[in-house]
């Protein structure tokens, strides 16, 4: 295909990056660490750490994990918040020649085993107040090494404080056992006392396992290589150039981290790009506590926030929303779920800088679109390819199909993953004979070389830019005893963009929805809940069987 895209793109933004620029993820790190020495890295509650620290921080965490005999290339699982822990943690992992497993917090118990499981972690760093649910399965798991960390741990006497009030006064650290454990600030003085050994890797190693339900629902591994993370990043960067370029009045570029660093979206955007362009970013721990947030990024002049609708949305109906300083707001992205116009132009008017909205997946680290930062108006479009990215509209037999006509959005670049862990037929159904991976979305691409979504080929459901897979819900609501059969669809939202679903045929007359919300609420993390139970007495079905979602989506069954 033609490369129709390119003559959109702003002056100076070249075709193509240069993805061996660095060998490894851990390179890139190091050179931040070298040049920007002394000046803060990321912020929390207050509490500022800078490169030179996260440099030493880093490296003897790291020497703690390599004092513990794990070979070269073994997972190491992370379920934090955004606290000063997790880029300590991330660098640690990568320096040390391991590779980062990222973990929802939020998950229950039988969604975490599934992933320490399948990724084979040996070891987890996690935040006190999920402690209990590792509890609850680590026997079940190759886990053998276990840090605890706890909010107050690098904030010095001031620490204590923070820690007697999340632990006695809010009560936020439900009680844990896990015998063995070490807490993080003991691993870091331990660590001290070892020699680190600095690892060299290649482009082609596996930096990060980043966990989606990919096609099937079931959570699956993405491969991201160190070269997949690198690309995206210089990619993203270069991207943003346009409005980066000639900002003297800029001393330094601070984000907004208030996207889970566990999200791919935040961990490439928020998190690698902020240290490769020696950022400052404050980290957001609960970005749902919005005046809590507001508060937090006070007194900072914010240069870029990557955020999700849904949080746009709330800071704008925030009544201190007018605190912010965005005197200095170069670039404001949008992603992980479509942005509306209504907030869009909310937004600008503001701020006088537009949403740019973008498009990525876990698969491909994940950026793949976005709109020209120098744009003003809301297009509804997720924008163009990037640099050194190709994308190609294809019909069902894999045939290109003409300008201005819907098919599968199949993507080829340096960003697209290796495949999907252990999981060789998995990687076969979403790879194309010639290197394109096919993302589930159907979507059209006009004259300019922008893309439009129209579609979703299958039937995910995107809560406030979380992707939840029927099959998952369907599953989990099927082993309730009362529940005869089950189907999962999303429905418009209007504070998530869309929500979870279900139709319920019973088994037991006396079976409510109540019932149905306390089981899922003990077995599915919160955005996967459903929000809505309408029982039917019968499922609308194909003529083998198959239960029609989308009938029971578009109000036809």
């Amino acid at each position: 295909m033609e490369k129709i895209w390119l003559k959109s793109y702003p002056p100076g933004i070249p075709a193509e990056i240069d993805p061996t620029r660095y060998s490894s993820v851990a390179e890139l790190l190091e050179e931040a660490f070298r040049e920007h020495r002394a000046k803060p890295a990321f912020v929390c509650m207050g509490k500022e750490i800078s490169y030179g620290e996260l440099d030493t921080l880093s490296s003897k965490l790291g020497a703690w994990f390599q004092s513990k005999g794990m070979a070269r290339g073994a997972r190491i699982a992370i379920m934090m918040p955004n606290v000063l822990q997790y880029p300590i943690a991330i660098a640690a992992i990568l320096r040390a020649g391991y590779v980062v497993v990222n973990v929802n917090p939020l998950y229950t118990p039988r969604e975490l085993e599934h992933q320490l499981k399948d990724s084979g972690a040996e070891a987890i760093i996690l935040l006190e107040n999920f402690a209990v649910t590792l509890q609850a399965v680590v026997r079940n798991t190759s886990v053998k090494h276990v840090v605890v960390a706890a909010m107050g741990d690098l904030m010095g006497v001031k620490g204590a404080l923070v820690n007697f009030v999340v632990r006695r006064v809010k009560k936020m650290v439900p009680a844990w056992s896990l015998p063995g454990h070490v807490k993080f600030n003991a691993a870091i003085a331990e660590g001290g006392r070892q020699s680190f050994k600095p690892v060299k890797q290649g482009p082609d190693d596996v930096a990060f396992l980043q966990y989606t339900g990919g096609t099937t629902g079931v959570a699956k591994g993405a491969t991201l290589l160190h070269r997949n993370l690198i690309a995206n990043v210089l990619q993203s960067e270069i991207w943003l150039d346009p409005v980066r370029a000639n900002r003297n009045d800029i001393d330094q570029f601070i984000t907004v981290v208030a996207l889970p660093l566990y999200h791919v979206f935040a961990l490439t955007v928020c998190g690698l790009l902020t240290i490769r362009t020696g950022g400052l970013g404050v980290l957001i721990p609960n970005p749902r506590d919005i005046p809590g947030m507001i508060k937090s990024l006070q007194g900072y002049p914010i240069t870029t926030i990557p955020a999700v609708n849904t949080l746009y949305n709330a800071l704008l109906n925030s009544p201190d929303f007018h605190k912010l300083d965005f005197s200095k707001l170069i670039a404001a992205n949008g992603g992980g779920m479509a942005v509306q116009e209504a907030v869009a132009k909310r937004w600008y008017e503001h701020t006088h800088t537009p949403i740019i909205e973008g498009y990525g997946l876990s698969e491909t680290s994940p950026c793949v679109t976005c709109n020209p930062v120098t744009v003003t108006e809301y297009s509804g479009t997720i924008g163009l390819p990037l640099p050194s990215t190709e994308i190609s509209i294809r019909d069902d037999e894999g045939n290109e199909v003409q300008l201005g006509q819907p098919g599968e959005i199949c993507i080829r670049g340096p960003q697209v993953m290796a495949g999907y862990w252990n999981r060789p037929d998995e990687t076969a159904k979403v790879m194309t004979p010639d290197g394109f991976f096919k993302s589930g979305d159907v979507g059209l691409m006009n004259e300019g070389g922008f893309v439009k979504i129209v579609d979703r080929k299958k039937d995910m459901i995107l809560v406030s830019g979380f992707n939840v897979y029927p099959n998952e819900i369907e599953d989990v609501v099927a082993k309730l005893p009362g529940v005869f059969e089950v189907a999962a669809v999303g429905v418009p939202d209007q504070h998530s963009g869309e929500a979870v679903k279900l139709f319920v045929v019973k088994k037991d007359p006396a079976l409510t929805d109540a019932d149905i919300f306390a089981y899922c609420k003990q077995q599915l993390t919160g955005y996967k809940r459903p929000k809505i139970v309408e029982f039917r007495t019968e499922l609308p079905k194909s003529n083998v069987g198959k239960i029609l979602r989308r009938e029971l989506r578009d109000g036809r069954a």
